[in-house]
């Protein structure tokens, strides 16, 4: 409970500093794209730049969530143009993207697009991810390399989607190729309406969530490209197979015993 709390305190501030920093995070367009950033200096300001200021014919705004850096990622995500909330204390990517669905919910955002401050998505992309969202045809949509491109050589990451892709289909019940894509799309509500706890590898957690709690989740093809700038955060692959393994687990066996439908005019039909 101390560290919920302490983690609320530690947005709410931050929260509040955004917002007399920056008035146009208190009433944001329709489409808001969350980024969190971690020491992303000399990719996030091409990333930036790059987004679409409208999607699906309506507009939409750069959020980025600059997770303790101690670079100049605040600065240069402010020089593109986004509105950046500068967190002073590093809490891992999940804790980032948290903050970035509640800025972008109470801020007024319909809907809620996600990429990685790398550069690894292509942002042309994002709007064949978002339709399907806007239509009403899924209330989440989440890119994939194995539908789509991947022009990433690691032979054991591209293994580790595979395998981890068939486990989290299995436990689900509904068929899943990606489970690590950052480019993804959803309903604003679908971010309230799910438990989001994890620190790092949250699209794991995320995509388990929405489908145990009977919203409509979908995937698209999308492509994963090499890293410009910046290095990983996700430290060796078998370090990072084995902190994936466990989010899986741990939110298959928590929504497995509190997952609830989703609310009315959501979920299959």
């Amino acid at each position: 409970m101390a560290t919920r709390t302490h983690t609320s305190s530690i947005d709410d501030t931050a929260i509040e500093t955004l917002l007399a920093g920056d008035a146009r995070a208190r009433s944001l367009p329709p489409v808001a794209i969350v980024i969190a950033a971690y020491n992303e200096e000399g990719a996030i300001g091409p990333v930036v730049e790059s987004l679409p200021s409208r999607l699906c014919g309506l507009s939409s705004v750069t959020v980025v969530v600059v997770d303790g850096a101690d670079d100049r990622t605040a600065e240069e995500a402010r020089r593109g143009g986004a509105i950046v909330c500068d967190v002073p204390v590093h809490r891992g990517q999940g804790a980032a993207l948290r903050l970035g669905y509640r800025i972008a919910r109470e801020g007024g955002a319909r809907y809620i697009v996600t990429t990685d401050a790398d550069g690894q998505y292509d942002p042309a992309e994002t709007e064949g991810v978002l339709e399907p969202v806007v239509s009403g045809a899924a209330d989440f949509v989440a890119g994939s390399r194995i539908l789509g491109r991947d022009e990433t050589t690691d032979p054991l990451r591209r293994l580790g989607v595979r395998v981890f892709a068939a486990v989290i289909s299995w436990l689900t019940g509904h068929e899943i190729t990606d489970p690590a894509f950052g480019l993804r799309a959803m309903r604003s509500e679908v971010t309230a309406a799910i438990e989001l706890r994890q620190p790092q590898y949250q699209t794991a957690e995320v995509i388990i969530s929405v489908i145990a709690r009977g919203f409509r989740a979908a995937e698209r093809p999308a492509t994963m490209r090499l890293r410009r700038a910046s290095d990983t955060k996700k430290g060796p692959n078998l370090l990072y197979g084995m902190r994936f393994a466990r989010v899986i687990g741990a939110t298959w066996w928590r929504e497995r015993k509190t997952a609830a439908p989703a609310p009315s005019g959501t979920g299959k039909p």
